[in-house]
């Protein structure tokens, strides 16, 4: 009898430690976890202006988010800009939510703070019974500046005379250091950089006219701080307009049948069977998608002067197009194109060789629609030499050349009639006139001049 009660009570025992025991001891294993949630804010850079828009994420993956809060703090004033509590699912599960992304706005003017020095401030609790069932806490502080004012740009350079598809030249500083500053001409932006100079706040920037933007196109000055805040401002300009020549081109069928199985490799050519119709895809739809891959080559730029001197041309050549000349493609007598040829056309001997027009890295060689085998090279801030109709390519991208450098042969790849070489000068997206850029008394007084006069008076 006395073995039975005794067996008995250890399975209640038994019973009770599996029933009862365990499972609370289960419980409180997971329910008394120390480990504290996760704040994740990306405040780069630490500066917020009139409006910024901030993410943050909070994550418990083993409790759940019990609160979250978020404030800003300045001279011994808070302000709550968000609190959010979040729901209990049970004794086992804890909170019903792991993680949450708050969106907020923080507007310091409207919320009465002035310019300075503050404190973002960010807590998260989870359901965790620690802390007497309070949770556990994890906080986060971020050091930041209000800033609302936008900079203001003192203009250091003189005459910005401008012709219609011409380069200007503009050398500014900016009150603070920017997330972005430049020309605005129209509707195309030409950012400005540092490093021609030792104050880094002191930026030179190309700008260009397009061949369609006359006298009239609006040009002024534009910086953006690291808190948002944009300021525009006008500056002392001449822009001149220019006429451009008209030029016609026949098209014949012993043109089309030797050129157009060139482009049978483009998706948009390959589907049609007529040679003119080909054609007209070629000389509009990928013009155009190359001209968008060149300026999107155009976007990055090294920050520095990499070129010196006047650029050099092909050597014994001679022109056979200018640039911006308009077009008119005729095919059996009739109107069937219009184009504008953004460069200049150079004949020599056939396979010439082509020297860099002035040194710089190269960022472009591969083949390239209607320009055929093409380099691209980057003369820094913005500042781009094209050869196109290339034979051969002799540099790859990535390589620094010196100016004559060889970088290849001339020939009639792409869209191309005859041997020669398409050369192209660009700022930024926009091509411009090389002549200018061949011109030593222009680069003198438009460029080098304007360097030499301002790093002198900021000495």
């Amino acid at each position: 009898m006395r073995t039975q009660k005794k067996n008995f009570k250890l399975w209640l025992l038994m019973f009770l430690v599996v029933v009862i025991v365990l499972p609370v001891g289960v419980i409180l294993f997971f329910r008394l976890e120390g480990q504290p949630p996760e704040i994740t804010v990306e405040l780069t850079p630490p500066v917020v202006g009139l409006s910024k828009e901030l993410t943050v994420s909070f994550a418990d993956p083993k409790s759940g988010i019990r609160r979250v809060w978020i404030s800003l703090l300045k001279d011994g004033k808070e302000t709550v800009l968000a609190e959010k509590a979040f729901p209990f699912s049970g004794v086992i599960r804890g909170g019903e939510v792991r993680a949450e992304q708050l969106r907020l706005t923080i507007e310091p003017q409207l919320q009465g703070f002035t310019d300075g020095e503050a404190a973002l401030r960010f807590a998260v609790w989870d359901f965790a019974w620690r802390d007497w069932l309070r949770g556990n806490r994890a906080y986060l502080e971020k050091t930041v500046q209000i800033d609302t004012q936008p900079p203001s740009v003192d203009v250091l350079s003189r005459a910005h005379n401008v012709s219609q598809g011409g380069t200007g030249v503009i050398i500014y500083r900016t009150s603070e250091p920017c997330l972005e500053s430049g020309v605005q001409v129209g509707d195309n932006f030409f950012p400005g950089h540092a490093g021609a100079f030792q104050d880094p706040k002191v930026h030179l920037a190309f700008f260009a006219l397009s061949y369609e933007q006359g006298a009239d196109t609006p040009v002024f000055l534009t910086a953006t701080d690291l808190g948002g805040n944009r300021s525009q401002s006008g500056f002392p300009h001449y822009l001149r307009n220019k006429k451009f020549r008209q030029d016609t081109l026949k098209i014949t069928d012993h043109f089309l049948n030797w050129k157009m199985p060139e482009f049978n490799t483009e998706a948009e050519v390959a589907a049609v069977s007529s040679m003119k119709e080909k054609f007209l895809i070629i000389n509009d739809t990928i013009r155009k998608n190359n001209f968008k891959t060149l300026g999107e080559v155009g976007r990055s730029t090294e920050k520095a002067l990499l070129w010196k001197g006047p650029f050099t041309r092909l050597p014994n050549s001679a022109p056979r197009a200018g640039f911006a000349d308009h077009r008119v493609y005729q095919y059996e007598d009739q109107t069937i194109d219009r184009q504008v040829h953004m460069g200049v056309d150079l004949a020599s001997v056939a396979h010439a060789p082509v020297p860099a027009a002035n040194s710089g890295k190269v960022v472009f060689a591969e083949t390239l629609g209607i320009y055929g085998r093409s380099v691209v090279i980057d003369h820094g801030f913005g500042l781009f030499s094209l050869y196109a109709h290339l034979n051969s390519i002799e540099v790859q991208k990535g390589q620094q050349v010196e100016k004559d450098d060889l970088i290849g042969h001339t020939g009639v790849t792409g869209l191309a009639g005859g041997d020669h070489l398409h050369f192209a000068i660009m700022v930024h997206n926009t091509f411009v006139d090389p002549l200018e850029w061949w011109d030593p008394a222009w680069i003198k007084n438009n460029v080098t001049d304007k360097i030499d006069t301002v790093a002198s008076g900021l000495k």
